[in-house]
This record gives structure tokens, sequence and C-alpha cells, in this order.
């Protein structure tokens, strides 16, 4: 990876693996974008848990931006059995509980706590598969009383000289792109908080009115999707 660069701002454009800034960037830079999060204009409420945020694409955005909050008790979810699923091999358990994901593929390691993947969704007919190709980076902060772990994904762009390799791997679709930051908090009252912000375009012809009108309640459909695989494993 590259050196930190101060001008990195999340978003959906995606990168060639060589223009990737540090993993030190990335993580800075997710902390900012969360830290905002409580800004953000609120929405509805889903599920009875999940409080939904937005914000409005900005000068730096490709897309709007979308959040959201749940806070789950010990005795539903505690920390590591979290992050042991959503900051170890990501994109492989997603598979598991998120309906629409079809196939997940490692591109490459590029660190111990960074990886390119490539996830193959599919959807009601008449809308066309989607090929969505991230790099994920995971950061567990356990220095402090209270720990925080966080999982940042940004989209990349495998169609350039050198990537013919890496490319091979992803599966045919519509090309789209998506930018989240996840993160995990441990709480004062011992529950856990579980807090996502995206911003994503699915690419095609879909209109993008569309595409936002119905974020809040998708994005908030994972929360449950999640706790009941999680549920559902073997002790």
């Amino acid at each position: 990876m590259s050196q930190p660069d101060d001008n990195f701002k999340l978003s959906i454009t995606a990168l060639r693996p060589p223009a990737v800034p540090s993993e030190e960037t990335i993580i800075a830079t997710a902390r900012r974008l969360t830290e905002s999060t409580s800004s953000w204009k609120q929405g509805k409420t889903y599920h009875k848990t999940v409080k939904t945020y937005q914000r409005p694409k900005g000068p730096d955005d490709g897309a709007p931006w979308h959040c959201r909050v749940s806070e789950h008790a010990a005795a539903e979810a505690m920390f590591d059995q979290m992050w042991d699923k959503l900051g170890k091999d990501k994109a492989v358990n997603e598979k598991e509980f998120i309906p629409e994901i079809k196939e997940v593929k490692k591109v490459k390691d590029l660190s111990p706590t960074a990886s390119i993947w490539t996830l193959y969704y599919t959807f009601t007919p008449p809308v066309a598969p989607r090929v969505f190709t991230v790099l994920q980076v995971v950061h567990l902060d356990d220095a402090s009383p209270r720990r925080k772990g966080m999982i940042v994904s940004i989209p990349i762009d495998l169609s350039g000289p050198g990537d013919e390799e890496l490319a091979k791997l992803e599966a045919h679709g519509v090309r789209g792109r998506y930018v989240s930051v996840e993160t995990l908090t441990e709480l004062e009252n011992g529950n856990t908080e579980w807090r996502m912000a995206t911003s994503s375009t699915p690419g095609g012809s879909i209109p993008s009115f569309i595409v936002e009108s119905t974020m809040a309640s998708k994005v908030a459909q994972d929360v449950p999707h999640f706790m009941h695989w999680l549920h559902a494993l073997p002790k």
C-alpha cells in the first residue's frame, strides 16, 4: 500500500490496487465518518430496535449515505461473538445470512488485516446479477477498557493493466460499487452497539431514486438476518 493520504475520501469511486492508501489512512478516515453519523438526519426505526440515519450526497460523494444503529444486550449477542463473525472472513459469513449473496471469493490478501474480496449478488428478475469487488480492512482497538472493532469496505477496480489474473476471479454481472464502515463498540452497560454507514450504487440502469427509497429498510434487514443466523449456529 502507498503512504498515508490526507486527501483520501470514502466514496463509491473504485480504486485500482496500487492507488489504495495505507491502512492507517483508511481507518482514520473511517473513524471520522463514523463519528459524523451522530449528526445525520434520523429516519425510520425498523424491527423495533434498528434506527436509521441518512446524509445527502455531498461534493465528495458519488451517492447519498445511509446509517443504521442497533444495540444488543449480552443475552442476545456478546461483543466477542459478533466480532468473530464480522471481523473475521466477513464476506464469507455474509453469504450465510444475506440471501442475495450467492458467491464470494477472496481475490488477494494485502496484509493480515486487509484483503480484496469479490461478491456475487442475485436479485429477482428482471434485475440482473451484480458483482461487487471490495477491499476489506479490519481494525480492533482493545487497548481501552471498552473495545471497538471496525471493518471498512472500499470499492476496488481490477480492470486495469497488471490486474488481469485477479480480474479472472470476478464473476460475470453488472458491476456495482459500495463503501461501508461497520463498528462494534462495547458500551458501559455491557451491551454492544453495532453501527454501519454505507454509500452505494448498483450500477446498470436502475434509477437512483428507486434504489435510495429502499436503502434504509434494506440495510436494517441485515441486523435480524445476522442475529437469526448467529443463534442458529452449532454451540
